[in-house]
């Protein structure tokens, strides 16, 4: 039994060996595992906190639980004090920041804690990280150099990427990150669909393309949470998520920076596609923090025929 113990041990890739071997640069994978650290705190919150909070309102007007201000804080301390972080954007602020001294070499953005409107529920719900390099006042194509996800959940499990493929770690009994999936792929046409918004406010061209999904015997595979749904499509290795235009906002619900942007990061990193009907997702210029897009997001096959459906009502 000690022999199989010890193989078994020898065959565990934790998230700081990964990164080494997946030859991501020093001041990169420790910036990640900082964050990585952070993800044990802010769920150490949330088991801490009460189910039902009581909360502020934050600067997009919806209401914000205490554990979004608190995960926020968690996570800006501990890049203030990281060494390697010039400037952090969240959700819960009204503006980038400065945190650093100027001469740090990454960018980092944030949804401290996806879904919290979920946590009343006991739904799984979520950090979003996104890494530039430069400024985030441009394309992701062109700023973005790693971005990670955490799922608090069951188990508590993280994907990055750092331009090397998608790869999924799960937190174990220990305290350690390890790896739970390398290079995860996704196929090129998936079976399950999450459609964000309400049916009366889709525009015909996207009530249409649901259709079409319906119709083909697609599984609807909905929570209200963008960090489950994603990463239920990428564990599934297949489908989509989509938050459309909406008829009185044309913009859609959620926000290119902190959202989307890293999601479609990570799912191009895995062989899918993000788009907002039309163009790349990592294509669209950022003119402000607070900017929002439509997404569809998810296998090359469903996002490719959401763009037909939208381009036919041009």
């Amino acid at each position: 039994m000690g022999e199989n113990i010890s193989d078994y041990s020898q065959n565990i890739v934790d998230l700081r060996r990964h990164m080494w071997m997946d030859g991501v640069e020093v001041e990169l994978r420790r910036l990640i595992w900082q964050i990585a650290v952070v993800g044990k705190y802010i769920s150490a919150k949330i088991h801490e906190s009460n189910r039902k909070l009581a909360g502020f309102k934050n600067i997009y007007g919806e209401e914000q639980l205490a554990l979004d201000r608190v995960s926020d804080d968690i996570l800006k301390s501990k890049l203030h004090h990281s060494g390697f972080v010039s400037h952090y954007a969240s959700e819960e602020l009204d503006d980038i920041v400065a945190i650093g001294n100027g001469k740090e070499k990454y960018i980092v953005t944030a949804d401290p804690l996806d879904g919290s409107s979920l946590v009343d529920t006991n739904l799984a719900i979520g950090t979003i990280i996104g890494i530039h390099k430069n400024s985030i006042f441009d394309c992701g194509r062109n700023s973005m150099v790693a971005a990670l996800y955490i799922t608090y959940g069951p188990l508590i499990t993280m994907i990055y990427s750092a331009g090397k493929g998608a790869h999924e770690f799960v937190l174990d009994r220990e305290g350690e990150y390890v790896l739970s999936e390398e290079n995860i792929r996704l196929k090129e046409k998936g079976s399950i669909f999450s459609p964000g918004g309400l049916r009366r406010d889709w525009t015909d061209a996207h009530l249409k393309f649901i259709d079409k999904l319906e119709s083909d015997g697609y599984k609807l595979r909905y929570s209200g949470g963008f960090v489950p749904d994603i990463n239920q499509v990428i564990i599934k290795r297949g489908g989509l998520f989509t938050y459309p235009a909406l008829k009185k906002s044309p913009q859609g619900k959620l926000r290119l920076l902190f959202e989307l942007q890293p999601m479609a990061f990570i799912v191009e990193q895995a062989g899918g596609r993000a788009t907002d009907g039309k163009e790349d997702i990592l294509s669209l210029k950022v003119a402000s923090v607070n900017q929002r897009a439509p997404i569809y997001i998810g296998s090359a096959a469903e996002v490719a025929m959401a763009g037909e459906f939208l381009s036919q009502s041009l």
